[in-house]
């Protein structure tokens, strides 16, 4: 990924396939790695890879880590609770998503 596509990354355009390095990941986020690891050990983002210095985070991660840090910042929610909620609003927006293609058949 190059800075022009981090610069879109930046901005809110974040394309699936796209993999982010850790580096890449935090400075979209404007954190330190400290806390982009911590996101890892709580499983609310997942990186591909098994050395940290390789680890590929898809563009789905910029969205969590940027929701977590929302969470974070604007309500003090601890790294357990941003995890439990990310993971129901997934479930909900999954749900959503279903609703639409039964209310189409």
């Amino acid at each position: 990924m190059n800075s022009h596509d981090l610069l879109l990354v930046h901005t809110g355009t974040v394309m699936e396939d796209d993999a982010l390095t850790l580096g890449q990941l935090c400075r979209a986020c404007g954190v330190h790695a400290d806390w982009i690891i911590s996101l890892v050990e709580e499983s609310i983002i997942e990186p591909q890879g098994e050395d940290v210095r390789l680890w590929r985070f898809p563009g789905a991660s910029l969205v969590r880590a940027r929701s977590a840090l929302r969470l974070q910042s604007d309500l003090g929610v601890n790294l357990a609770g941003i995890a439990l909620i990310l993971d129901l609003m997934e479930e909900l927006e999954n749900l959503r998503a279903q609703m639409k293609t039964i209310g189409h058949e």
